[in-house]
């Protein structure tokens, strides 16, 4: 099982220099099985340009994420603490090994009455980090 990471366009650029190496959350994935993430560029991009590995989950106050991962965090600061406005609890996922497709691919190929997940969404894509197209059956909601 993986899931599919809704992200802005700024932040993916950020991943893609290598400024950004976590992912912030607001919410844990109740799946622990979880390997990869593929990244949606959300609007105007709409395309799951890539995915990466999974390193770390990291489970922890906000200050205290802030704190440990700001340097490779790819957001100010004061973005990050609006994000986590009135959270006890964030999770810092570590990103490792990111790869970038050559041609991103449209979601609404490959996922029946695709919507873009407000933060994310389990899906099981057999194939997809090779390119090759996955027939609908691969899907997973």
């Amino acid at each position: 099982m993986n899931v599919l990471l809704s992200i802005k366009p700024k932040y993916v650029e950020e991943i893609k220099k290598g400024n950004k190496k976590y992912e912030f959350r607001k919410k844990g994935f109740s799946k622990k099985s979880i390997n990869e993430a593929y990244i949606y560029s959300t609007s105007p991009v709409k395309k799951i340009i890539g995915f990466f590995k999974i390193k770390n989950i990291i489970e922890d106050h906000p200050k205290n994420l802030w704190e440990n991962y700001k340097d490779f965090s790819g957001i100010s600061e004061d973005e990050f603490f609006k994000y986590f406005e009135n959270r006890e609890v964030g999770f810092a996922i570590e990103i490792n090994k990111f790869k970038m497709f050559d041609d991103p691919i449209d979601p609404v190929h490959i996922i029946p009455n695709f919507v873009a997940p407000q933060s994310f969404r389990y899906i099981d894509v057999n194939g997809l980090n090779n390119k090759s197209f996955v027939t609908l059956d691969q899907i997973t909601k």
